[in-house]
């Protein structure tokens, strides 16, 4: 295996810019920041911050497994939310993806997020 390895599926959304949905790199994998884009559309899921927030983790978990992860291998997000406020309802969520010993974390407020998503997360995980 070559490092740094690219990690690209067609099951989450394609990059928007100039960068890899994911690395893997020394035996861990670096997600980029997944947000609520269907993968087969390239746009938002309908409805608000919930339906995003299940669409987001979605995402990330299919670019974990395409790079030969998964979420119980998750040791560190970040999570980035357009609105503070959000926090309550995108934590219930998180928590449903995630089992014991959760992964470290941070949530942080953005001025702005990519193409006005209302929550991304992303992830660093050690292979499977």
């Amino acid at each position: 295996m070559t490092d740094p390895k690219r990690i690209q599926t067609d099951n989450a959304p394609a990059a928007i810019g100039p960068y890899s949905q994911a690395i893997v790199s020394g035996g861990l994998v670096y997600t980029a920041g997944q947000i609520g884009l269907d993968p087969a559309s390239g746009e938002f899921v309908e409805g608000g911050v919930e339906e995003q927030a299940h669409r987001v983790l979605t995402n990330l978990k299919a670019v974990l497994e395409a790079a030969g992860s998964s979420m119980k291998d998750v040791v560190k997000t970040t999570m980035y939310l357009a609105d503070m406020g959000d926090f309550a309802a995108v934590n219930e969520i998180y928590g449903s993806y995630f089992e014991e010993p959760y992964p470290a974390r941070s949530a942080v407020q953005a001025a702005k997020l990519p193409k006005g998503a209302l929550v991304e997360i992303d992830a660093i995980a050690r292979l499977g």
